[in-house]
């Protein structure tokens, strides 16, 4: 291979600070998920308020489980951050419908393409920054 053909590696200091970034989505969301799991009085008084029925949250976790897992992977991260956009953009949806803030979930959207964005050079070829 040809020394213009070589990917150039990530330096140290970008990966971890992807990893750092990634990390908050991913315990926040891990948390959030098997609280749905376990069904807790929290939970089913959350999802009646955003009017939803209560036995949708065991299948809400398991979906948030999944995406958090793959986005948790190095081989599926873009795969898992893809799908979490659609997870959050959900969660936003939800919040509009009703007339609350969403900034949180659009902040936990920014920062898991942030993390991805930062640990995996791939992704800033294909997606660079420019100056203009």
């Amino acid at each position: 291979m040809s020394d213009a053909m070589q990917p150039t590696s990530n330096p140290k200091w970008m990966t971890w600070t992807g990893r750092v970034l990634s990390a908050l989505p991913v315990l926040m969301l891990t948390m959030s998920g098997v609280m749905k799991l376990m069904n807790s009085e929290e939970v089913v008084k959350g999802m009646a308020h955003l009017g939803y029925p209560p036995k949708l949250a065991i299948g809400l976790g398991i979906v948030e489980l999944t995406c958090t897992l793959l986005y948790a992977i190095p081989q599926t991260a873009v795969l898992g951050a893809i799908l979490l956009t659609g997870y959050m953009g959900g969660a936003i949806a939800s919040h509009v419908r009703i007339g609350e803030p969403f900034v949180v979930q659009a902040l936990i959207g920014v920062v898991i393409w942030l993390g991805i964005y930062w640990r995996d050079r791939r992704l800033r070829e294909l997606l660079p920054l420019r100056k203009i």
